[in-house]
């Protein structure tokens, strides 16, 4: 089927960016919003643009029957949930498919099995995939998990089958601790999540985080776009991103890369997704599968030259993937800073009314951004405001090519952590390379200390 108009299920950066394909594609659009975001670029700029709730997401922006009913009002003929919110529910993707609406994103029953941890780790498994020893499945009885813990080697971790964000996650460095710290874990996840079911892997010391970022047409061809480095995190959310990591050679890439892919066309996976693994002395480990588009696709684009919004949408319209694996080249480097509405120092959000705006220019410098002077950043989302993200032949280049940026990105009004981002810049270890999952918090805490 060709899609000729798109409802977007989402806010902010990635509503505008999937607005920005479709209307490269010659396919109209329909913006959904909550009354806070009846000022925002995307909603300006669509075809359309239909009041889904208030301001709570849960009223907006995950209200599946109001998105359903803005699809059949405005007579789009598929859903593109962009990342976050609805974008990895398979109930919503089922919903969709049942009103004969096209879901821009993989099949509901890959979604549902990539979305329960344990059932991802087995599935991921059972396709080759390498995997962190521990435990094949939910764990309760604490002998058991001595036994898995004793076999892994200490330290384990305990982690919650459902959710995420470190919520329902403990480090357990001694069999002396495993019952109390098992108790503990489920108890935060019952309260966080709703399902107390926690697992047991090795902890590993130090690793770095290395997503391959992966494509299927959903009839058992797919590809991989290489890897993204994704270490640099403050409490397990991501500050900034570049491919191709520092660390991996190029036989290493095509060697987990090609495991990837694989994989993926033993699934008869559709679309866009993500395999994240920790890697530590050369040895890549699966944490999950994320089943949509990331936040830092844009470094892959830049180093592959491919649309990945334009490519899922292809594929969503039952068409094979406009490239094969030998098409693919890497060239050069690429680098991510989120910009959120952060206090750089305590990251209080900073929400407000722009009063200034000025983007970067010049060569291979782009922005993903929603803002304007003059709009109001609410206060009710996720307080990233925009995505810098620079192309350079090198990573010297590109690093160079991001200071300058940084200098000219202009936002006042509020709070960012673009000074947060120039500092790192100047850090010998991350001018290195030489940074782990662990490096930025301990940074952090050295900067602090100053």
């Amino acid at each position: 089927m060709a899609i000729e108009k798109l409802l977007i299920a989402n806010r902010g950066e990635i509503a505008l960016r999937i607005h920005r394909a479709c209307h490269e594609m010659g396919i109209k659009t329909v913006a959904v919003h909550s009354t806070a975001d009846a000022d925002a670029m995307h909603v300006r700029l669509a075809d359309e643009a239909i009041c889904i709730g208030p301001p709570a997401a849960k009223d907006s922006y995950l209200n599946i029957a109001a998105i359903i009913s803005a699809a059949e009002i405005s007579g789009a003929d598929a859903i593109h949930p962009g990342y976050g919110f609805l974008s990895e529910n398979a109930k919503f993707a089922e919903i969709v498919e049942a009103h004969g609406l096209a879901f821009v994103g993989p099949k509901p029953e890959h979604i549902r099995t990539m979305g329960d941890k344990i059932e991802a780790k087995r599935t991921a498994g059972a396709l080759g995939l390498p995997l962190v020893p521990g435990s094949d499945g939910a764990v309760s009885d604490v002998e058991e998990a001595r036994a898995i813990a004793d076999a892994a080697g200490y330290p384990v971790i305990i982690k919650a089958a459902s959710g995420g964000g470190g919520r329902g996650m403990k480090v357990c460095t001694s069999p002396d601790q495993l019952e109390t710290l098992m108790q503990q874990a489920g108890s935060e996840a019952k309260a966080a999540f709703g399902d107390a079911t926690v697992y047991i892997e090795k902890y590993l010391g130090n690793p770095r985080h290395i997503e391959i970022q992966v494509f299927g047409d959903g009839n058992g061809n797919a590809i991989h776009l290489g890897e993204r480095d994704c270490s640099l995190q403050r409490r397990h959310q991501k500050v900034l991103e570049e491919a191709p990591s520092p660390v991996l050679s190029q036989a290493e890439r095509e060697r987990i890369g090609g495991i990837c892919a694989k994989a993926m066309a033993d699934m008869g996976y559709r679309g866009a997704g993500t395999i994240e693994f920790l890697w530590e002395n050369g040895e890549f480990y699966f944490i999950e599968m994320n089943t949509r588009l990331q936040v830092e696709h844009p470094v892959t684009e830049m180093i592959t030259g491919l649309d990945l919004v334009r490519e899922q949408i292809r594929v969503a319209e039952g068409k094979p993937l406009s490239v094969n694996q030998e098409d693919i080249r890497f060239t050069g480097h690429a680098i991510e800073c989120r910009i959120n509405a952060e206090d750089p120092k305590t990251f209080a959000p900073s929400p407000g009314t722009v009063t200034s705006y000025h983007v970067p220019g010049g060569m291979h410098v782009r922005v993903d951004s929603g803002l304007y002077q003059g709009y109001k950043v609410p206060p009710y989302y996720d307080s990233m405001i925009g995505k810098l993200i620079v192309y350079g032949r090198t990573r010297e280049g590109a690093i160079m090519r991001l200071r300058r940026a940084l200098e000219e990105y202009v936002i006042e009004g509020m709070k960012t952590t673009i000074p947060l981002h120039q500092a790192l810049l100047k850090d010998p270890e991350f001018l290195n390379g030489d940074y782990t999952i662990k490096w930025l918090e301990e940074w952090l805490a050295r900067e602090d200390g100053q």
